[in-house]
């Protein structure tokens, strides 16, 4: 499945208030599946020392894709083409990899 499959399907779900004029829901949506993210793995270092089951592989590839819907639906409210926002990041990381400027902090380094 490429980006613009998944973002023109998971656009069928897409049931919030204002859809189509609001960008704020997705958003507030992906921080918290962001978050639950990060709690796994929270988790796995304090309670596994780090050791990551297939079963949390599982729930984190749940978590993950939920992620990803949110970003859909932000890209969507916002006009913008997942395929294109993937194109551009991999162009920008390539970019910094070159002028050897992986590491550092900054968008514009």
């Amino acid at each position: 499945m490429t980006f613009t499959e998944y973002q023109a399907k998971s656009r069928l779900t897409a049931i919030y208030p204002n859809r189509d004029n609001n960008f704020i829901y997705p958003t507030l949506g992906l921080a918290g599946e962001a978050g639950e993210v990060a709690e796994k793995i929270k988790k796995i270092i304090r309670d596994k020392n780090s050791f990551v089951s297939p079963e949390d592989q599982q729930e984190i590839n749940k978590e993950l894709g939920d992620v990803l819907w949110y970003v859909a639906q932000i890209a969507t409210e916002l006009k913008l083409s997942l395929d294109d926002v993937a194109e551009n990041n991999i162009a920008k990381l390539a970019s910094r990899l070159e002028r050897n400027q992986i590491k550092g902090n900054g968008d514009n380094r």
